[in-house]
């Protein structure tokens, strides 16, 4: 894997930060309700621009405005966004954002002929059902979505998880089944309509995450913050949202922790992916 150092990093939030700036402007342009998730969402408010060690930004969308992003979404000379369908997989389980004058190789994309620019991610918000009992099918469809989609097992969520998840794939080899379970799992975990519930869950967050119930006022609307030489959306209830998810925000963790948390094969602030084909991706002959 590669390592950073601060000048590597300096560049990929640079890429990262002009990527976000194009995104928000084309969600105000189209009516779509976007903001900060995660890292960049505590960046905003703790720094006023990225975590010094942080290396993406994440943003969130509410799922009918996620869906609707698809349709309207023209990919241009620089970005590209790409998400799973029959014909596409790259393991990523929702919308990426990439910036096809860079390259930022992942481990498991490395087989793949995709856009290996520098990324940024995009997760639908969905409602949470008020029957627990709904909650539960939700939950269930929610795991079943991201291990057909994914196709990789998650890790570090415990041996059941590991053993369960790699004998569902190895029993269903084939791809067009694959297809037709992420895609059943994916309309019964979404269709809890945000209007209809009393709270808002992130149900492609991952396991850590979708277990999470927000007030849906939390994101009713964005408000923009400084962010480093401009302005960004977070959730209009950032404070709830972020001490619900990470606990006391403001706190810095351990020194041991502040460092990037994505590994990359090969990364290239300043030369397309296109240059590395053959060389860091897609080596198989």
């Amino acid at each position: 894997m590669q390592l950073y150092d601060e000048e590597l990093l300096k560049k990929i939030q640079k890429v990262d930060l002009e990527a976000a700036k194009f995104f928000v402007s084309f969600c105000k342009e189209h009516n779509i309700l976007c903001y900060f998730c995660g890292g960049g969402c505590i960046g905003a408010i703790r720094h006023n621009g990225f975590i010094p060690w942080d290396d993406d930004l994440d943003f969130f969308i509410p799922r009918d405005d996620y869906e609707r992003l698809k349709h309207v979404w023209k990919d241009t000379d620089r970005y590209a966004l790409l998400y799973p369908t029959e014909q596409y997989n790259d393991h990523c389980m929702f919308i990426t954002l990439r910036d096809k004058k860079t390259t930022m190789i992942k481990p498991f994309q490395r087989d793949i002929d995709t856009v290996h620019g520098i990324s940024i991610d995009i997760f639908p918000l969905d409602g949470y059902p008020n029957s627990k009992i709904n909650r539960f099918l939700q939950i269930f469809w929610g795991l079943t979505y991201q291990l057909f989609c994914a196709q990789v097992v998650p890790e570090n969520h415990g041996k059941l998880t590991t053993v369960l998840g790699k004998t569902a794939l190895g029993v269903l080899r084939s791809n067009k089944l694959r297809y037709r379970i992420w895609k059943k799992a994916e309309r019964e975990m979404s269709k809890y309509r945000i209007d209809d519930c009393d709270a808002i869950t992130e149900i492609c967050a991952g396991p850590k995450y979708m277990k999470n119930r927000y007030p849906k006022e939390f994101f009713k609307e964005s408000l923009f913050v400084p962010f480093e030489d401009t302005r960004m959306p977070i959730p209009i209830g950032y404070d709830g949202y972020l001490k619900m998810a990470f606990g006391e925000y403001m706190s810095y963790p351990p020194e041991e922790e502040q460092m990037p948390s994505h590994d990359a094969v090969f990364i290239d602030p300043d030369e397309t992916y296109k240059s590395y084909k053959g060389k860091y991706y897609c080596t198989k002959k």
